[in-house]
């Protein structure tokens, strides 16, 4: 059974870090894509970054600030986020993606099959 398990949202100030965690089991973790992604109640979910075994895709609203990560022996990826901003605020979701195409087409919310259940980020001002 393919399982995903979000971990690492809480509360921070504007301009502050946090890293959040992807554990997850069930496939064979080093030949897929894994995706984090967010959701603010009205907008649709949006792909912040992703990551395959030698390729990082990050979202124009994330860039330079974001860092993905993935440790092979723990299947786990991590999002570590510096310089956090006020819209960053979001439930964040990782996700299994089922496509091999690149990793910039397919870091979307259509190309995952699998969810974790998401965690919460505020960023306050």
């Amino acid at each position: 059974e393919v399982q995903l398990q979000a971990s690492g949202g809480g509360l921070v100030q504007a301009g502050g870090p946090l890293r959040l965690s992807c554990r997850t089991s069930g496939f064979p973790f080093h030949e897929y894509i894994i995706g984090w992604f967010r959701q603010v109640p009205g907008k649709e979910r949006e792909g912040v970054s992703c990551i395959s075994g030698s390729n990082t895709y990050y979202g124009d609203s994330v860039k330079g600030r974001f860092t993905i990560s993935r440790d092979n022996a723990k299947n786990t990826v991590y999002l570590q986020m510096d310089s956090l901003k006020p819209e960053d605020t979001a439930v964040y979701y990782c996700a299994h993606i089922w496509s091999v195409g690149s990793i910039e087409d397919v870091c979307r919310s259509e190309y995952a099959d699998y969810w974790g259940k998401g965690t919460l980020v505020t960023v306050s001002s």
